[in-house]
């Protein structure tokens, strides 16, 4: 490709794709900046007016990425079949969105949701905690959640989830296909929510998760 064919804006894309590709072919750390400006035939230099480093391009990555992955579970929630009759429905086709992504793109998942993957002051719209969140808050309005234990159950859910995408990722887990993986989650969904619906009401001295994306949310609204 030939330098300086880029209007403003799309080099920055290019690379964000360039990097993307080198993550998937040689991991996170397996690459440099000098190499994904060659990708897309431009001098690092150039590169430079975009990221000031290797690990801002990574940064960067990682926050498209989130914002992708997102878009991709609230409308798979949306797109969820029997959701009238069955009010779980919605978070098991987050479930089975999330782990299949984790399956599909191992590389890119290490990638993004290992800890400082973003910057303090990102902003990811939507970000795929917030979508389980709200996920959460509907399932609690339908009565499918008992308020009490609605309290942290995000971080509950999540790492069921996670939980199950790494142990299957790893192949410490097997299964034949991908319509038995999409049961195993079902089933693990399921089970983490009719448990969380059966806790007794708020105990004293339950501990409250954070994320790096809740801090987030607490700096910028001065909690």
């Amino acid at each position: 490709m030939a330098k300086g064919r880029y209007h403003h804006g799309d080099l920055r894309s290019a690379l964000l794709d360039a990097a993307e590709a080198l993550v998937r072919e040689r991991g996170t750390d397996g690459w440099s900046l000098r190499e994904a400006s060659a990708r897309v035939g431009v001098s690092p230099s150039a590169a430079y007016h975009h990221f000031a480093s290797r690990d801002t391009l990574v940064r960067a990555l990682s926050e498209r990425t989130l914002a992708w992955l997102g878009e991709r579970l609230r409308q798979d929630c949306e797109r969820a079949p029997g959701q009238r009759d069955d009010p779980q429905r919605r978070l098991i086709a987050l479930g089975c969105s999330y782990v299949s992504w984790s399956l599909d793109d191992p590389a890119v998942a290490r990638l993004v949701l290992r800890g400082g993957a973003t910057a303090p002051d990102s902003a990811i719209s939507p970000h795929p905690h917030d979508v389980l969140t709200a996920e959460l808050d509907r399932l609690a309005e339908a009565g499918g959640l008992p308020g009490p234990t609605r309290e942290g159950a995000e971080f509950v859910v999540w790492a069921a989830l996670h939980g199950l995408a790494v142990l299957l990722a790893d192949g410490l887990v097997r299964f034949d296909d991908p319509r038995a993986v999409d049961l195993q989650t079902e089933r693990v969904v399921r089970t983490t929510l009719n448990g969380l619906a059966q806790e007794a009401s708020h105990a004293a001295g339950r501990p409250a998760g954070r994320s790096a994306h809740t801090e987030r949310l607490a700096r910028r609204s001065g909690g």
